[in-house]
């Protein structure tokens, strides 16, 4: 898949806290941000609902209730601009190499570009693009298919990381939408119990397997995929494609490596680039789950409010433009302010795996100790992000929120129309987030210490028209860019994730140790484990260091 060659000049990047800006945020950090109580800046600007709030495509953000004022903004508006922000966009929309410590270009947004419409006029851009379109109507002309596969009734997504979280989430929110008569399942975890409680359920003749894998061989899917072979083979299935039950038409492989999967008795494969990180790749091929649950006609909505959101995050001025609003208040929050955590609450049932997939969207891009030179950072990126669905959050973690001693951004995601089942009840649930809200600014006043609320807790509401395929998109997407804008400004690759490699890299050499008991050149403590897990049940272990 050829890209532009030219890698993008690193040598023109400014880190954040080696600019004009950053010295006059400390500034003014010092003498007034901290200081802030937003409700007496409501009290003082009867406008400052509507200075901070937005509107962007399919999602409407009020950020009224954020710890910032004018004068932060415009900083923050200011350090962007000197950190490069607008050409780094440029960069990645334009296929350099922004992924430096790979040399990959990033252009996860072409994946849902619509069909004719130039981003760029270089070649490589125009035929990336062909590409693309080209194994989208395939894919999405193989799930309308096992759709109308009456003979189908469970699909097993077999993947892990984004191959996994991604679709799950998608295919969860949007279950108004599944093919009635079909049940999607995903299979990520190495422990058997997860896959073996499913397989218990399935039946061989009517179960399709989906293997998601690049390169064909990340360790915990190939595990999964090859025990679901040996499964479906022990059932009466039959790698010989005349057979009465051929696997050929029972699996399909969402992988580069055509030869691997063929070897594996696969034929029908669907393939994506290597630009196409794991994190932002439900948008193509690894999206079959997703299309097969919903039909082409949704998936393609989906895709069309992501791009609307593309396009608002590459032609809105930065003043205007949400994603970068949201990157740059992450910048204030975490480095300013010190927040060392965001809640993600949706109000919405349907988007309850939503703070699991953005776990990995934003730790995994931005959770990162070295700038783009390799050199270790002063200061710290990623927050910890995390969240459970409301209203259940509120009965369990919200009390630490309320009256904590540690200041927690939440993200409350709230849905404008009610889904199709007991509409009657979504005005108590929209009640409950605005009430939430309200609660972390306001506060109450108590002589009962047990009774005080601090109140002046930052919150942002995102609203959404209605959870459908489109809005959906255009959140994905939001989020998205958000971390692209805030990785861009702490000088770091938001596209690499060199710290999932090594632990990968150790358990291939303790998982023989497991077998054989030597553990030598393990450390103590791991070798101790070693020997305590050998020892039959019941038994004391001797406590030793290695020999």
């Amino acid at each position: 898949m050829p890209v532009q060659q030219q890698d993008i000049r690193l040598g023109q990047r400014t880190r954040c806290d080696q600019t004009p800006a950053w010295a006059a945020l400390q500034a003014h950090f010092a003498d007034a941000g901290q200081h802030l109580d937003v409700r007496q800046a409501f009290a003082t600007d009867p406008e400052r609902y509507r200075r901070f709030s937005q509107e962007a495509p399919h999602v409407f953000a009020d950020l009224s209730r954020n710890r910032i004022d004018a004068h932060t903004e415009a900083l923050l508006f200011q350090l962007a601009r000197q950190c490069g922000l607008e050409q780094q966009r440029q960069a990645m929309w334009q296929g350099e190499r922004i992924n430096h410590t790979e040399q990959r270009a990033v252009l996860h947004h072409l994946l849902r570009q619509p069909a004719g419409v130039a981003v760029d006029p270089s070649p490589s851009i125009a035929q990336a693009q062909q590409e693309v379109q080209t194994t989208l109507q395939a894919m999405l002309a193989y799930a309308d298919s096992v759709r109308q596969d009456a003979q189908i009734t469970d699909i097993v997504s077999i993947g892990i990381g984004g191959s996994g979280l991604g679709p799950s989430m998608a295919v969860t929110a949007l279950e108004e939408h599944w093919q009635t008569g079909q049940r999607v399942h995903f299979v990520s975890n190495v422990d058997g119990m997860e896959l073996g409680s499913l397989l218990r359920r399935l039946r061989p003749e009517s179960t399709l397997f989906l293997i998601a894998s690049k390169t064909f061989t990340t360790a915990e899917t190939m595990v999964n995929a090859h025990a679901a072979r040996d499964w479906f083979v022990a059932h009466g299935g039959s790698t010989d494609s005349h057979a009465a039950l051929p696997l050929a038409r029972h699996f399909a492989a969402l992988t580069t490596n055509i030869d691997a999967a063929r070897g594996f008795g696969i034929t029908t494969t669907f393939g994506f680039w290597d630009w196409v990180g794991g994190r932002f790749s439900l948008w193509s091929a690894i999206g079959l789950p997703i299309a097969i649950a919903v039909g082409s006609t949704v998936f393609r909505q989906l895709l069309a409010g992501a791009h609307a959101m593309d396009e608002h995050f590459y032609h809105a001025p930065l003043e205007q433009n949400l994603p970068v609003r949201l990157g740059l208040l992450d910048i204030w929050y975490r480095n300013f302010h010190g927040f060392g955590s965001r809640c993600i609450a949706p109000y919405s049932h349907g988007l309850r795996r939503l703070s699991a997939y953005l776990q990995q969207l934003e730790m995994e891009s931005n959770g990162k100790g070295a700038d783009w030179r390799g050199q270790p950072l002063p200061y710290a990126t990623s927050p910890v992000v995390w969240g459970e669905p409301g209203t259940n959050g509120q009965h369990a973690f919200f009390q630490m929120i309320h009256q904590g001693q540690d200041i927690i951004p939440v993200e409350f995601i709230v849905l404008r129309q009610a889904g199709r089942d007991l509409p009657e009840q979504h005005p108590r649930l929209v009640a409950n987030a605005l009430a939430q809200a309200q609660a972390l600014l306001l506060g109450r006043d108590s002589p009962c210490g047990h009774r005080h609320f601090g109140g002046n807790r930052p919150s942002t509401v995102l609203l959404l028209e209605r959870l459908d395929a489109t809005s959906l998109g255009a959140l994905l997407a939001l989020y998205e860019h958000r971390v692209f804008v805030s990785g861009a400004l702490w000088g770091i690759n938001s596209f690499d994730q060199w710290g999932v490699e090594l632990g990968k890299q150790l358990a291939s050499h303790i998982e023989p140790r497991l077998a054989s008991g030597e553990v030598q050149g393990l450390d103590p403590a791991t070798a101790g484990l070693v020997q305590r897990l050998r020892a039959p049940v019941g038994t004391t272990v001797a406590q030793k260091g290695p020999h």
